[in-house]
């Protein structure tokens, strides 16, 4: 038998079609031996070609130590997620979005690390395009921007390994899980944000290694980066009922903008204009400085002109999903009742009896 870690590569799927044979490509180029992987591929009740995907991939011989389907009858990533998890046998467990590329040796990268004393490991998380267009290049220029996007650190690469409070595409040891449990169903969005509370508040910390990356692809359209703007704030707006600890102050920034913009309008339609028209102004600049920002250090393509549109067009979305979710949090938070965390403690029981399982397997095998 190897003395590798067995990793369990973990990737939910609804409606991935036009994604999924990509990142297909890049799970079967890993250099990380196949016999110590396996697949974990969750479909959450797709209407495409999702679930006939990943039977190809599950039926094509590519050495794995298995590759499994697992069906989520409800639709929220928590819900996969967890489905995941109570499959998943490994020693390690990955969690790669269906929208995300990998390279070759990301899950060699992650191993290594973790081997060196981590219980959680991850890298940068750059954005990217499929098929380049002028315009979706100018949607990730705006996603990728600190101003029209998020300045979380885990999004960009590091020179040093540091510790923060997320990352993307982790890796975790599957003792993290067996300590904290899985993921709260009751999120959508949001339900990464409140996870690595608890893996925090557990004493896990959450390395970023600058030998990790991976990949995301940014929403194509307009009006698909729009409704995921709106859906974000949303969830963020929900979550403060539940969990205030595990939000930041930056993720009710839009919201503080749209407020500010709803005062200060009201207060300019009875003669006092001039805070609106200082907050116009300082946010003009902003956006002047980081649409520049993209001309200079872009590809720059012609619809980089509606950059300056974009950005508060962008920032409303998020806020007025954020005050959507607060007005409409008190009622939510009362329909969820007395079990906001349902399943949190089924999946780290299921956790621990799988691993004790893979650990007796391993020992009738030696």
């Amino acid at each position: 038998m190897s003395n590798n870690m067995l990793v369990s590569l973990c990737v939910i799927a609804y409606n991935e079609q036009k994604v999924l044979n990509g990142l297909f490509r890049n799970i079967s180029a890993q250099t990380y031996p196949h016999n110590d992987i396996e697949v974990i591929l969750v479909d959450s009740n797709s209407t495409d070609n999702t679930r006939a995907m990943m039977e190809d991939f599950r039926d094509t011989d590519y050495k794995f130590r298995r590759v499994a389907i697992v069906e989520n009858t409800r639709l929220r990533q928590a819900c996969a997620w967890n489905c995941a998890l109570c499959e998943a046998k490994g020693d390690v467990i990955i969690r790669i979005d269906a929208h995300a590329s990998i390279p070759r040796d990301f899950i060699r990268r992650c191993v290594d690390n973790l081997e060196e004393g981590e219980n959680i490991v991850g890298g940068g998380r750059p954005n990217i395009v499929d098929n380049e267009t002028p315009w979706k290049l100018t949607l990730l220029a705006a996603e990728e921007s600190l101003f029209g996007s998020s300045i979380a650190e885990y999004r960009r690469p590091t020179e040093k390994k540091e510790y923060h409070d997320s990352l993307f595409h982790a890796a975790y040891r599957r003792k993290v899980f067996e300590k904290v449990g899985g993921f709260n169903e009751s999120l959508g969005r949001t339900e990464d944000n409140e996870l690595h509370y608890r893996i925090r508040e557990a004493g896990f910390k959450m390395c970023s290694c600058p030998d990790i990356i991976s990949f995301q692809h940014t929403r194509n359209t307009f009006k698909h980066m729009i409704k995921q703007k709106f859906g974000n704030g949303y969830w963020i707006g929900l979550t403060f009922g539940v969990c205030r600890g595990c939000l930041s102050y930056f993720h009710f920034v839009p919201f503080a903008f749209v407020m500010a913009l709803l005062l200060f309008g009201i207060l300019a339609c009875f003669g006092f204009s001039y805070p609106l028209m200082f907050m116009v102004l300082a946010y003009g600049m902003f956006d002047f400085t980081n649409t520049v920002g993209c001309f200079i250090t872009k590809k720059v393509q012609p619809q980089f002109i509606v950059l300056p549109a974009l950005f508060p067009v962008l920032h409303i979305a998020y806020g007025v999903g954020t005050l959507y979710g607060l007005i409409k949090m008190p009622f939510w938070k009362k329909k969820l009742g007395t079990k906001p965390y349902d399943r949190i403690e089924e999946v780290r029981q299921i956790m621990i009896k799988n691993g004790q399982e893979s650990c007796d397997e391993e020992t009738d095998n030696t």
